[in-house]
């Protein structure tokens, strides 16, 4: 009742506590006997108390002078806690449709499990129902098969079955008709034979008459025949007008046939020296028949194209580009005014525009040029003289002059005397020299090599020219990378049909870069690097060639170059200290070691210590190099050969030195030096005769040992042969003893069969002439 009083206005109130009812009072024990007590009144524990104190709270209340705001509070108090139930109402009915709305969904999802528990029953069920169909369908389709493969075993069997009454009936109807057969015959010749016992005589006159009438009939032929024969040449001789006529005819059908067959050989030659190309000839600007009609466009353009400079995409030193345009310039000038031409050595390391040079050499001078080479001449083995005689038969064809270039010539030019070469070689060599042995106004022949000093002595001879194409220097590196850029990565690049594309950088800068880098690189390897450019442009992704891709491709160009120039020194270094076995050249020709002409630095320095110390010592006892012949080239090779053994073990820095000192020691003193010379000389040619005629009787014992495999070979094959022949005979034996005792079988049989006629026939003579017991006449 505070609330009446205005007290506890500002604690919230509580929440109504409900009454809580006392628990009821046990019941009673017993019935009226529980002791006597008698039941209490409901009243008895009522307390009043509190009814007072609320009366007299309401008397004060009355009294007081604020009762009227007491009650207003009390009514807002009162309004604002119903307020609050309504509210705590409205909570409750919001949490109850959320509990219906979550029943809802409860119930949906468990309607939707339902179904998808439904839906997987049905799709179960409908699996389980196709795959009871699948198989009714298969054990359906088993059946059917197996019901067709009895229906086919069925029919096979009759098929069968037919097949064998056929031919049962066919053999017996073949062993009847053999039979009618046999009796035929059998009647047939019983019948001649009793034909020809009756007109014996008869057959003997006839045979007797038709002799002689033959008799008279070959004999008035040979009569008449002689008398015909006599009377023609009688008359035939006695007219001279005839004899002379014959034998004209007959000596000129002798030699029209001995004209067509060769005029006919030798148009076959002329028409093939013309139009075709030879075998040897790898590639050529000549034009041909074929060529002619196979790139009919080309052909006018290479007609209607006009001679370019020589040097037009060659890049050489200022001094060898000065000579080489010289060349071209007297080449062109010989061919106009149909002068000889001269022929031209250019060696050199590989790459260094050789082949090039020869093909621009030819266009620049109007000539047409063949290139061959060295190789394709020792797997010819005997046609290479054949073959080598029709390069040079075509060559003297072209009406503008042919350049002849034969690259690697060293491969079949080598010396003949020292060399070991087959048979075939040499006489191929022996054909390239007759043909060479003049100057020419059809053709000039232009050698490359890289090993010179291998030629024959006779090839040198027909030289005029000696060309050294070096390895490109700084100035010429750079032109060919600027060249090379400008091909492979600006024309592509700018063209528009290519998807390369360049980075911005200075290409300038970058093309003198490489150029000091690509120090000691050939143009071929300059070429190379430049393709490689192209490629790893093309192989990228976007199709831009950077400047980092252009340094890769120059790194691993020069790691390459150097690994190979690592492989080079290695064999050069092999090559220099060997020293030559007796009756052997060297192949670089200085102090009989084999030092490569393509690297004169090297070979300088091995031999200059030696010139120079002797040089000091005994003034002018020794010539320089430049004046020392091969002859004194190879005396002094083998008098230091004697001692390269040690040099050969040592360590290549040291190798040098020993060898100087081996020379110095061995031609300290002129007369000294003349006798050893003389003396290596004269053991040198006794070597080289004790190898000639060693390698004279391998030879010899290898003929002998194929004279003697194939003396095996035949025999071998004749055994065979006559083997194979008794085979036969054997094989034709066996057929004629089968052939004779079916022969003798199918006699008895006609015997046989012959005696069982003859009985029949007694048999029916016998029956026929005695009468039948019934009477009738027979």
């Amino acid at each position: 009742m505070s609330w009446l009083f205005g007290l506890n206005k500002g604690q919230p109130e509580a929440a109504p506590v409900l009454p809580v009812q006392p628990p009821p009072p046990p019941p009673p024990a017993g019935g009226s006997g529980g002791g006597g007590d008698k039941p209490k009144d409901k009243w008895s524990n009522f307390d009043p108390t509190g009814l007072e104190r609320a009366a007299n709270a309401a008397k004060e209340l009355d009294k007081s002078r604020h009762a009227k705001e007491a009650l207003d509070l009390a009514r807002m108090q009162e309004q604002s806690t119903q307020m609050e139930h309504q509210s705590k109402m409205k909570e409750y009915e919001a949490a109850v449709e959320q509990l219906k709305g979550d029943q809802i969904r409860v119930q949906g999802e468990e309607r939707r499990k339902t179904l998808n528990e439904e839906t997987k029953q049905h799709q179960a069920r409908a699996q389980y129902q196709d795959k009871l169909a699948r198989q009714r369908y298969e054990d359906q389709l088993r059946q059917q098969q197996i019901l067709n493969e009895e229906n086919l075993r069925r029919q096979e069997e009759s098929v069968q079955k037919q097949e064998s009454m056929r031919k049962a009936t066919i053999e017996h109807e073949m062993e009847l008709r053999h039979k009618n057969e046999l009796l035929r015959i059998e009647a047939e010749t019983k019948a001649r034979a009793r034909m020809e016992r009756e007109n014996a005589d008869i057959i003997r006159e006839q045979i007797r008459l038709k002799a002689a009438e033959h008799r008279q009939t070959v004999l008035e032929s040979i009569k008449t025949a002689g008398a015909v024969f006599g009377e023609g040449f009688r008359a035939f001789v006695s007219d001279w007008d005839k004899v002379t006529a014959t034998v004209a005819g007959l000596t000129l059908l002798a030699v029209g046939v001995y004209s067509a067959r060769n005029a006919t050989g030798v148009a076959g030659r002329y028409i093939e020296a013309r139009l075709g190309k030879p075998s040897l000839v790898r590639e050529t600007s000549r034009f041909t028949v074929a060529e002619a009609i196979k790139h009919p466009v080309k052909t006018t353009k290479r007609l209607r194209s006009k001679p370019e400079d020589a040097l037009k995409g060659v890049v050489l030193s200022p001094s060898l580009e000065e000579r080489v345009r010289d060349i071209a310039i007297a080449t062109r000038n010989t061919r106009q005014n149909n002068g000889l031409y001269r022929n031209i050595l250019m060696y050199g390391p590989p790459g260094t525009g050789k082949t090039l040079f020869a093909k621009k050499l030819a266009t620049h001078s109007g000539m047409d040029y063949a290139i061959m080479t060295g190789g394709d001449v020792a797997p010819m083995g005997r046609d290479g003289v054949t073959a080598m005689h029709k390069v040079f038969d075509w060559a003297g064809t072209s009406r503008r002059g042919l350049l002849l270039f034969v690259d690697e010539a060293d491969a079949f030019l080598r010396k003949r005397s020292t060399e070991k070469i087959s048979e075939d070689l040499r006489a191929t060599l022996n054909a390239f020299l007759y043909r060479t042995g003049e100057q020419s106004n059809k053709f000039m022949l232009v050698l490359a090599s890289n090993q010179p000093e291998q030629f024959d002595w006779a090839i040198n001879d027909r030289i005029d020219e000696i060309v050294n194409f070096a390895l490109p220097g700084p100035e010429e590196r750079e032109r060919l990378v600027r060249l090379y850029f400008d091909r492979y990565v600006l024309e592509p690049a700018t063209g528009g049909r290519q998807r390369m594309k360049l980075a911005q950088f200075d290409y300038g800068e970058k093309c003198s870069e490489i150029a000091k880098r690509t120090d000691g690189m050939s143009g071929r390897e300059i070429s190379k690097l430049g393709v490689a450019w192209q490629a790893a442009a093309y192989s990228s992704e976007d199709g831009v060639l950077t400047e980092a891709m252009i340094d890769a491709r120059v790194d691993d160009a020069v790691k390459q170059h150097a690994q190979k120039m690592d492989w080079l020194h290695g064999e050069d270094a092999a090559r220099t200290l060997t020293p030559l076995s007796a009756g052997a050249t060297a192949s670089g020709g200085k102090l009989g070691f084999n030092l490569p002409l393509s690297e004169p630095p090297q070979a300088q320095e091995v031999i200059a210590p030696v010139l120079e110390t002797n040089a000091k010592q005994e003034g002018d006892s020794i010539l320089p190099l430049p004046d020392i012949d091969l002859s004194a080239e190879d005396k002094i090779a083998s008098l230091v050969g004697r001692d390269c053994e040690d040099v050969v073990k040592a360590e290549p820095a040291t190798a040098e030195k020993s060898l100087a000192q081996t020379a110095s020691v061995t031609y300290g003193d002129g007369k000294v030096e003349t006798e050893a010379m003389v003396e290596t000389e004269a053991k040198l040619e006794k070597e080289a005769m004790v190898e000639m005629v060693a390698s004279k009787v391998e030879t010899e014992a290898m003929v002998e040992t194929e004279a003697r495999m194939e003396t095996e070979a035949m025999v071998e094959m004749e055994a065979a042969k006559v083997e194979t022949e008794a085979k036969v005979e054997t094989e034709a034996v066996k057929v004629e003893t089968e052939a004779l005792v079916e022969t003798e079988a199918a006699m008895v049989e006609t015997e046989a069969a012959k005696v069982e006629t003859e009985a029949k026939v007694e048999m029916e003579a016998k029956t026929g002439s005695s009468p039948p017991k019934d009477g009738t006449p027979v």
